[in-house]
């Protein structure tokens, strides 16, 4: 089941590190954290507990084995996928609650073939056109903390 507050899309996450900080982050806000597809590591691995902390208890998190099935799940409800190949930028976006924002791979990104499918949901966040990528648990924080800002809600 979907969280109606805020849903956060890993696709083939690679850094125990990067998931473990994200899981935190999804604990602090109340957002449901859903890891799609192939993992670059095992859910019991060292660094993502120790990354995530205290806060397993606290957090919401359902393995999915592909963004399609995802997609089938919550066939109502908007994706938006984070990417540094298009112009429209994350703060032009209006979120709604229960929204899903999918994040790619650390080492590549959303897979072309799924940007160009739902080319009218891709957002980025800006940086210096010389530079690559943000973090993966920056970015989803940025996105995450816009989206509740959007909300303008109290968590208490």
């Amino acid at each position: 089941m979907k969280s109606d507050f805020l849903n956060i899309v890993l696709y083939e996450p690679e850094i125990p590190q990067n998931t473990g900080n994200i899981a935190r982050l999804c604990a602090c806000l109340g957002a449901k954290l859903y890891l799609v597809g192939r993992l670059g590591f095992i859910l019991s691995d060292k660094y993502l507990k120790r990354a995530g902390l205290d806060y397993w208890d606290k957090l919401e998190i359902e393995k999915v084995d592909s963004l399609d099935e995802l997609l089938k799940l919550y066939p109502e409800s908007s994706f938006y996928y984070f990417t540094t190949k298009t112009d429209k930028i994350y703060t032009k976006n209006s979120y709604s609650m229960g929204d899903f924002l999918v994040f790619g791979p650390e080492s590549r990104g959303i897979p072309e073939d799924i940007l160009n499918k739902y080319k009218q949901n891709c957002v980025t966040i800006p940086m210096k056109k010389e530079t690559r990528s943000l973090n993966l648990s920056n970015s989803v924080a940025i996105a995450a903390y816009e989206a509740f800002r959007q909300f303008n809600i109290n968590l208490d």
